[in-house]
């Protein structure tokens, strides 16, 4: 089986027509990689076109403010994705003069930047032989060629025959290529093994173990948080948002004052939390949205409850985190998708 001559072959007649495969410019290259990371094309193109109408170039997104940039990232998630990318061309600018390296330990260098974004970037946009390694590769490497690994160990495996197969002339096409096949064809569950082009040879298929391959590891139980979130009117104008300034997730964009518990909260415990009295003093109206969200994030499942305060504004303090944001422009506020599902739900 020639591997590589077959998938070169099947790309060719089957790639998708994506708008950053019409280029090599490494800028565009990378920003595809960072948006499509842990984001489905459908979903990561209109996002990846408005970014590059809006910062057409390394120094526009350099020169941008961050809090612009997480507004037009939201509802994308892993905000740290874009976080760093917004760094990484200040370094760009900064180390190399806003023009992108040519050398893969260079861009392995920039904020973000781990092995795979800097191989798709170093293979596609430079024709560097340096093979990729993502979740699409590792299942089609371990299904063809029947690697029972799982995690790091699957990783090096796939790295290690990828480098093996790798098209020296042209890198930028085999990585896509695999990549591809994977996304399109050898899919995670059902995949068409009878029209596939490496059935002939595909241990997984010949031995029947195509449904357990690539093997799953054990996953730890997503971690549990309970949000109280409080929504606080100073005036009929404004609201109160603070940002989110920890080492946690959705950091740096803004949210209502919040307390978080161990456990479900009730009204008549939040009441008693000395924050809320810190804040809202006695004698506050507390009055529940009704609904629980739940939010799923990778590693955490996150309850919040929504409560509408209405306190004597003698009484209110103006917690020296917390900004007073005309309704005007709380649209300018980068915010999460939680958060984007409270104002939905109330309009």
């Amino acid at each position: 089986m020639d591997f590589t001559k077959q998938i070169l072959y099947w790309y060719e007649s089957n790639r998708r027509d994506l708008p950053w495969r019409r280029t090599d410019n490494p800028y565009y290259i990378w920003l595809s990689e960072v948006i499509l990371q842990q984001t489905r094309v459908e979903q990561g193109m209109s996002y990846y076109l408005r970014f590059l109408e809006q910062y057409p170039t390394i120094k526009s997104l350099a020169e941008a403010p961050e809090q612009e940039v997480l507004k037009l990232w939201q509802g994308l998630g892993y905000y740290s994705r874009a976080r760093n990318l917004h760094y990484a061309s200040k370094q760009l600018m900064d180390d190399f003069g806003g023009v992108f390296p040519d050398n893969y330990e260079k861009i392995r260098s920039l904020k973000g930047v781990g092995e795979y974004t800097a191989a798709a970037i170093a293979s596609i946009a430079f024709g560097l032989a340096v093979p990729v390694v993502d979740g699409n590769v590792k299942r089609v490497m371990s299904r063809i060629f029947g690697l029972e690994e799982t995690g790091k160990k699957l990783y090096d495996s796939a790295k290690e025959i990828m480098q093996e197969l790798l098209d020296q002339k042209r890198p930028g096409d085999f990585n896509q290529a695999v990549m591809e096949f994977g996304a399109i064809h050898c899919v995670p569950k059902n995949p068409d093994c009878n029209a596939c082009i490496f059935k002939d040879g595909c241990r997984a298929f010949l031995e029947h173990k195509v449904g357990e391959l690539p093997a799953r590891e054990i996953k730890k139980k997503p971690r549990k948080r309970y949000f109280s979130y409080f929504v606080v009117h100073p005036d009929e104008k404004t609201i109160i948002l603070k940002k989110r300034n920890e080492k946690d997730i959705w950091e740096n964009l803004y949210e209502f004052p919040l307390i978080e518990t161990s456990s479900e909260a009730s009204t008549e415990s939040l009441l008693m939390e000395p924050e809320f009295k810190e804040w809202f003093g006695d004698g506050a109206s507390v009055r529940t949205s009704g609904n629980i969200f739940k939010h799923q994030l990778s590693h955490q499942s996150i309850m919040a409850r929504f409560y509408m305060i209405d306190v004597n504004k003698s009484k209110l303090k103006i917690h020296p985190d917390w900004e007073k944001i005309s309704l005007e422009k709380l649209d300018k506020y980068p915010i999460s998708r939680l958060m984007e599902r409270f104002f939905e739900d109330e309009n």
